[in-house]
């Protein structure tokens, strides 16, 4: 096991010193250093980083600022290095593996990445266990949840009713407690709620792109953006409909399924 380490200091010796210590231990590598808490949060957050041996007092962010904006429980293992002693009850509040004070001691440090080892190779056995107990939930879920959709819906008018065939439908309207369906030249006013009918067809085939819009994905042509929270899409059949962000959201999911 090959441990991706980071050390942070603002001091250039401090990291010397603590990179040729390290530099006797096979399993660890550097991935990188940082002079101060700016570089540190982007290094955690673009980099895979097993290890932290972090320094508490840095320009501009401290050490327990980077864990306070990462958050305690997306930190990679993480030991203090700093020279002071004060900070040590503060530093195990965090749930920081380990604090040494400076200079670091090579034995003491031996001692720090034993232990590191251990707690990097224990949570690697935890996120296995938990991303084997999700996809087998995945797979429970998938095969106690498989919905059956219409593939037809009955729309009563008067004295007799009109079945329309669900994948000929073009897009709904919602039009108060009722939903118009369109269908090529002709629309079909069903007395359903369009919140309703929307849990009622395949979501995968039917997107609400608006409160008051469903499309048939099949139907969509081009999908138009007209700013940070609006747009609209543009049917086989040239009839344009409004689109909101989250509606926007949701046609890209679909369409990728």
């Amino acid at each position: 096991m090959r441990l991706k380490t980071l050390i942070a200091d603002d001091e250039p010796l401090a990291r010397e010193r603590l990179r040729f210590l390290l530099s006797n231990d096979e399993e660890i590598v550097i991935a990188s250093e940082c002079r101060n808490g700016k570089e540190v949060l982007s290094a955690i957050r673009d980099s895979d980083i097993d290890l932290l041996f972090l320094d508490i007092q840095m320009p501009g962010n401290s050490g327990f600022e980077v864990i306070e904006q990462i958050g305690s429980a997306r930190m990679p293992v993480t030991v203090f290095v700093t020279a002071h002693n004060q900070y040590a009850v503060q530093a195990f509040e965090v749930h920081a593996l380990d604090y040494l004070t400076k200079p670091v001691e090579p034995a003491r440090l031996q001692d720090t990445l034993q232990r590191a080892k251990e707690r990097v190779a224990s949570r690697s056995a935890m996120i296995t266990h938990e991303q084997l107990k999700s996809v087998l939930a995945g797979l429970e879920h998938a095969a106690t949840s498989r919905k059956e959709y219409p593939k037809r819906l009955l729309v009563p008018n008067g004295t007799k009713g009109s079945f329309v065939n669900i994948n000929e439908i073009e897009w709904i309207e919602a039009a108060d407690y009722y939903s118009c369906l369109h269908v090529g030249t002709k629309s079909f006013m069903l007395r359903e709620a369009i919140k309703e009918l929307a849990n009622t067809l395949d979501p995968a085939k039917f997107v609400r792109i608006h409160r008051s819009v469903i499309v048939n994905v099949e139907q969509v042509r081009e999908i138009l953006r007209e700013g940070r929270s609006e747009g609209s899409v543009v049917l086989i059949n040239g009839q344009r409909l409004r689109m909101s962000k989250a509606g926007w959201q949701a046609l890209l999911a679909a369409s990728r399924t």
